[in-house]
């Protein structure tokens, strides 16, 4: 959903207008503007909800966001924020740390954790998760304790996936019955990720069986257009049996196969309509989501959709006549 958008809006009053905007979204907050090609400010931000959290996109021309302890006790608002720069050059400080921002890395912070700022320069953008603190759950100095380590996390690239998931979902996945329960699988990745690296072991262990099953499923996500995903891979990279795997999944109530299934039928079934995909073969299409059998693949999308890939497809070409 567009939030905000500098094209409408006079260059001279674009400042004021994007910190209004910042504010009432994400609370008292620093701000500073570099300047896009045309010497002229250019931002845009969406978001999407899936309770407890906000999903931002921002992007547009460098800039500096920071908060402090000041413009916490300013709102007295103790937000959570994850975030990683899909595009540009950026960066992240947190008091004494820094650290580069690149589309492979993710930062989390407070706003009770003293200085903390996130920049990209030249053209770029963020994304972030963002939550009041108080419904995420972990204690402030377990947060604190997490900062400079999450590069670190076994779970960082699985919650990085999310994210990029959730907002290639956008508004389809936001506006739909499955929102709650993108919601609460985003703050199992969270309360994971902190306390993986933030966490006393009796803590982490706890954390770590109350989550296996979403932990499970983000990596299968992150990993479904490998043909050699099989569940022999899944235990190794959880260090659980294959026993325990099936017995997570049925006390999730889902079939491990027909659930990895879906979900790649559901990434083919969006990429075969997909502009940036027009010029591939179907067959392409199906062997990068896993499907190594073309005929397999035509039967289980029908079944799942009503209709064959070739009609799907043709279906949804948009009209190009008179």
């Amino acid at each position: 959903m567009l939030l905000f958008e500098t094209d409408d809006i006079p260059p001279a009053d674009r400042v004021d207008a994007y910190r209004e905007a910042a504010v009432a979204e994400t609370g008292s907050c620093a701000i500073d503007h570099e300047p896009g090609p045309d010497g002229h400010v250019n931002k845009r931000i969406e978001a999407w909800h899936f309770d407890p959290f906000a999903l931002y996109h921002t992007s547009g021309s460098g800039f500096r966001y920071w908060q402090t302890a000041r413009h916490l006790r300013m709102d007295s608002w103790n937000t959570i924020s994850i975030i990683t720069v899909p595009a540009g050059k950026g960066g992240f400080i947190w008091n004494d740390h820094q650290q580069a921002m690149t589309p492979r890395d993710l930062t989390i912070t407070n706003k009770s954790a003293g200085y903390w700022e996130v920049n990209w320069s030249g053209t770029g953008a963020t994304l972030c998760l963002l939550a009041d603190a108080a419904h995420v759950g972990p204690p402030d100095s377990m947060i604190h304790t997490a900062v400079p380590h999450i590069p670190h996390s076994p779970i960082t690239p699985l919650l990085l996936n999310h994210m990029q998931a959730l907002h290639r979902a956008g508004d389809h996945a936001a506006g739909g019955a499955s929102a709650n329960d993108l919601g609460q699988a985003t703050l199992s990745l969270v309360r994971a990720l902190v306390a993986s690296v933030g966490a006393p072991s009796s803590t982490r262990r706890a954390i770590a069986d109350e989550t296996r099953l979403v932990r499970v499923l983000a990596y299968i996500r992150a990993h479904l257009t490998d043909p050699e995903l099989a569940p022999a891979r899944i235990t190794a990279a959880h260090n659980i049996s294959l026993r325990s795997l099936y017995r997570l999944c049925e006390d999730g109530g889902l079939s491990l196969e027909q659930w990895i299934i879906r979900r790649r039928l559901d990434g083919a079934h969006r990429d075969l309509t997909a502009p940036e995909h027009a010029h591939r073969t179907i067959d392409a299409i199906a062997r990068t989501w896993g499907f190594t059998s073309p005929a397999h693949f035509a039967r289980r999308f029908r079944q799942a959709y009503g209709s064959t890939p070739r009609t799907w497809r043709a279906a949804s070409a948009p009209n190009t006549g008179d």
